[in-house]
């Protein structure tokens, strides 16, 4: 591996971990379900650790855990982590579980990267190696708080045979092991040696969380210095000596192929080295990105569009229409809700819901360095999926898997992009066909990468409801119609013809209602899908929610109030929606705003282990200006880790869900994505951001997911409160393309 220099202002000395930490404790955990096979134990080869660049010391054979500490003789204790960090918080959360149980200032917990390895770094919740679906610190939180428990204990242990009394006469504080009865003290570094010929616990008694110190407290995120001076590290930063930069252009049109191009311009352009070429995309290699994208524009590569070069929005929308009218697999059915709905009686309502192709645009545009030699290949990137970008990485070049390695960094924005490994696979793909071994960063421009991007799914959606003389439902039908990201990424989780993640929020109501039969219907379009900030939900709740206020509008009730009602089963839900209403003034109306119409929505979801309902404060002007002006957001997500945190990540979702709504929409004309940058694909300014209140509920139930709720909920307070201004129901997004003008 060659030493990795770092493209910001000061160059770094480099840091050997391992044998250079000369001696310290190594407590190991394990994350149930992720046993590592036996046959499977090898030691790792050391690595060359930058900044945040680092990955996991070569440990000896037997020693080496699902995730694990390390203390050395200085107190220092290094977490190994088995997660990423694009922007949660995740590097602050997780260790402080650690910290809490040890005893230690968080300040003395230091952070690596894990390297790839599906098998050692497993998460329990999601199947692999692997971030997303808002599950870090729900699989963590205990295993890491047991691996800190175990650790003091052993160190306290040590203390106590040092000093020939019992351990429960000891004292930790702050990495400090203390005898009070004859006033002496030793640190954890000074421990370390003896502590590691100690057997570990059978048992881990965990502090109560009345004793807590760290957990449920706010604390400054301990990368946001790093992030502010420009020493951060992130993907796109990555640089090897005698690097090149080369820039990407790929088929327009899915399924089409590279037909020509001019490689003597290319070439003539100042700094190009060399033109790459796959059957449906090309890349010029450069000295820097300028001379890169320059000879990409001379290159004027000719494409032949193939099958789908007529595909539009319409006629994907036509396709799918017509999809949703037929039977799907059933995902939920309590009651007789079909039987229900076909009786006469009652007042029957029906609505359909549809939702836009939506890009992840996240700041920093797809990227990956390559270096690929004949014994092997690194890999420098940002990836939610380390693992897979390997064996992809290992399928393409032939190599075995251990001779590829990924070195990760902080992601500039993930939402479910960087689950995929196609700009990894493209990356390498173009480096195999290099004319001579050289470390080349391929770099997407932000048009290629919107425009190639891997999309949220077109959703439509059918609903219907029979309400009884007093206007609550007796029976409800959801019939959900979109491509499946599951049955290609994770194909053994669709069950019975259902994707539970296209589901999720429909399938599982919290409502109290009679009969529910909710279908699925697969429908596949041309157009690549993924996972999106939100997944499932940020559709289904949005559907959900919103016809939920038309059942109340129907009924002539109040929307809190038809809410509460059906949340009888539902004691947390119920409780964040009175809290939502309480802090939001619900009853009390909006201040007028001058030549404009006002009006307040709610939303209520249960998503990914947490409860939430939000409350939008809105203004409508005659020309169908939208402008958000508040939004009260209440959240029972369990324990607590990092409040500071979780208000953080609330607020980041809401804006990023309000965003979607108001502007997100991926369209197609003659097979082309027609969006291309920021100016078409509108991103929400600061001057356009609300006010966000947000409002935890005290628990210390097992914590739920922070990452995705606040994007899910946003959508359906911000259309509810359009109709409460406007009288005009929004059945499909983004409201600046569907909005009508006064």
């Amino acid at each position: 591996m060659k030493d990795l220099e770092i493209a910001s202002g000061a160059r770094r000395r480099f840091l050997r971990v391992g044998a250079a930490l000369g001696g310290g404790l190594l407590v190991g955990f394990v994350l149930p379900g992720c046993e590592r096979k036996e046959s499977d134990r090898k030691e790792a080869p050391p690595e060359k650790a930058v900044g945040q660049a680092a990955t996991a010391a070569s440990e000896a054979p037997g020693l080496a855990p699902n995730a694990f500490i390390r203390i050395d003789r200085k107190g220092v204790v290094t977490l190994i982590m088995h997660k990423v960090e694009m922007g949660q918080g995740t590097y602050t959360s997780m260790p402080m579980l650690i910290a809490e149980e040890l005893g230690v200032d968080l300040a003395k917990v230091k952070l690596e990267h894990a390297p790839a390895d599906n098998n050692l770094y497993s998460d329990p919740l999601l199947g692999g190696q692997v971030t997303g679906g808002s599950t870090s610190v729900r699989g963590a939180w205990k295993p890491l708080r047991e691996a800190g428990a175990a650790a003091r204990m052993v160190l306290v242990q040590a203390a106590a045979q040092q000093w020939n009394v019992a351990a429960d006469q000891l004292a930790v504080a702050n990495g400090v092991v203390t005898h009070g009865a004859t006033n002496r003290s030793l640190h954890y570094g000074e421990l370390v040696d003896a502590a590691a010929k100690l057997p570990a616990p059978k048992t881990v008694a965990l502090k109560d969380p009345s004793t807590y110190k760290l957990i449920g407290k706010k604390h400054a995120r301990l990368d946001s210095a790093g992030k502010v001076d420009g020493t951060a590290q992130f993907g796109i930063d990555a640089k090897l000596p005698n690097m090149l930069i080369a820039t990407v252009a790929a088929s327009p049109v899915v399924g089409g192929k590279l037909r020509a191009y001019d490689d003597k311009a290319a070439l003539a352009v100042k700094g190009v080295r060399e033109v790459l070429k796959l059957d449906n995309a090309i890349a010029i290699v450069a000295d820097h990105m300028w001379a890169a994208k320059q000879g990409l524009a001379a290159a004027a590569p000719k494409w032949d569009d193939g099958e789908h070069g007529n595909l539009s929005t319409a006629s994907i929308v036509t396709e799918m229409m017509n999809a949703s009218r037929q039977k799907g697999a059933v995902a939920a059915d309590k009651g007789d809700a079909l039987k229900a709905l076909g009786q006469a009686g009652g007042r029957k309502l029906e609505a359909v819901y549809e939702m836009p192709f939506l890009a992840h645009a996240t700041m920093e545009p797809m990227n990956c360095l390559v270096d690929l030699r004949a014994d092997g290949c690194d890999l420098y990137c940002g990836t939610q999926v380390p693992s897979l970008a390997q064996g992809a990485a290992a399928k393409l070049t032939g190599l075995p898997l251990e001779k590829v390695r990924v070195h990760n960094f902080y992601l500039g924005g993930g939402f479910g992009r960087r689950l995929e490994v196609d700009y990894v696979t493209q990356a390498v793909a173009l480096a195999r066909t290099l004319a001579r071994p050289v470390p080349v960063k391929f770099v997407w421009t932000r048009e290629e990468d919107i425009q190639h991007d891997m999309y949220r799914p077109y959703y439509m959606d059918r609903l219907a409801a029979k309400l009884d003389d007093k206007g609550m439902p007796l029976a409800w039908f959801h019939r959900v119609t979109g491509s499946s990201v599951m049955a290609r990424f994770a194909p053994p989780a669709v069950k019975n013809g259902v994707d539970p993640d296209a589901v999720e929020g429909a399938a599982d109501l919290q409502y109290s209602i009679p009969g529910l039969h909710v279908e699925y219907m697969r429908h596949e379009p041309p157009l690549p899908t993924a996972f999106w900030r939100g997944v499932g939900p940020t559709h289904n709740v949005f559907v959900v929610e919103s016809f939920m206020d038309e059942l109340a509008h129907a009924a002539k009730q109040d929307p809190v109030a038809y809410r509460r009602a059906l949340l009888d089963k539902s004691p947390r839900l119920l409780a964040v929606l009175n809290l939502a209403a309480e802090k939001a003034g619900w009853t009390t109306p909006m201040k007028p705003v001058a030549g404009r119409k006002v009006g307040k929505g709610v939303s209520a979801q249960f998503a990914f282990g947490s409860y939430m309902a939000q409350i939008a404060e809105v203004s409508v002007g005659p020309d169908g200006d939208v402008r958000v002006h508040r939004v009260v957001c209440a959240l029972d997500c369990g324990q607590a880790i990092n409040p500071d945190g979780i208000v953080a990540q609330m607020e980041g979702g809401i804006v990023f869900g309000l965003t979607a709504a108001l502007w997100g929409e991926i369209t197609l004309d003659k097979g082309r994505v027609v969006q291309s940058n920021f100016g078409d694909y509108r991103m929400m300014r600061m001057n356009e951001t609300p006010t966000i209140e947000v409002h935890i509920v005290n628990s210390h139930d097992e914590p739920g997911g922070i990452g995705e709720p606040g994007t899910s909920g946003a959508a359906p307070a911000l259309a509810n409160a359009i109709f409460a201004a406007t009288g005009q129901r929004l059945r499909k997004l983004p409201v600046s393309a569907t909005l009508k003008k006064a």
